[in-house]
């Protein structure tokens, strides 16, 4: 069976940036509705007609992945707006009471670094700015059901951001409560920013909770 649209291809990856550091790996494959707004539409052409077992390596540069970087979407905020247990990687929709008033009340941040007296919310992805290289194989492919035709998504969104139901850290890219990347992923994505941390290793989503992950795991 061939990728078409309207089916379900299931997909592992290694995700890395232009100098070559990974920046996500999938702990086992995860499915996406073909024809849907499930992929990045440049991976998707990539993947049309191909069949299982086939790599698919290929750059997506910012403008056609996550976007630019927008500078106006960081703020620096006062630690004392915040709880006592707050971490790198948390997810906030909208700034905490006592913020700065003009950030976009709807703009999903993450927390990016913490220092004694203040803390940065990003409110870009951890990607954005980024030409990402995607290394793919497809795993499986089958016919998409009429519930999921008619849904339009698997809910399973390639490194898209859920909205957390609190604030909670983002873990990206995990199907299920295994191993996921780090949340240095967010520093790692980070070119213009002092203290660039690369991303070391993996942690476990059951750690950190589970809110950037695939939309169809639940919050």
């Amino acid at each position: 069976m061939k990728i078409t649209e309207q089916c379900v291809v299931g997909l592992s990856w290694t995700l890395k940036d232009t100098l070559g550091e990974i920046l996500d790996e999938t702990p086992e494959p995860i499915e996406f509705l073909v024809g849907s707004d499930d992929l990045l539409p440049k991976l998707q052409d990539a993947l049309m007609g191909k069949t299982v077992g086939a790599r698919v390596e290929l750059q997506i540069e910012p403008e056609d992945a996550f976007g630019d970087y927008n500078e106006t979407l960081v703020f620096l905020e006062s630690r004392k707006l915040f709880p006592e247990n707050i971490e790198e990687g948390m997810v906030f929709e909208g700034l905490p009471a006592g913020c700065n008033t003009e950030a976009p009340k709807n703009q999903l941040f993450f927390v990016s670094d913490i220092y004694p007296e203040h803390v940065v919310l990003d409110g870009n992805h951890p990607l954005a700015g980024i030409a990402i290289r995607i290394h793919a194989k497809i795993e499986s492919i089958r016919e998409a059901t009429v519930s999921e035709v008619g849904a339009g998504t698997l809910g399973t969104g390639f490194l898209k951001l859920a909205e957390p139901p609190a604030a909670t850290p983002h873990v990206p890219c995990a199907a299920k409560a295994e191993p996921a990347p780090s949340t240095t992923i967010a520093r790692a994505a980070r070119p213009r920013r002092k203290g660039i941390e690369r991303l070391q290793g993996r942690t476990s989503s059951e750690e950190f909770g589970s809110t950037f992950r695939p939309l169809t795991c639940p919050g």
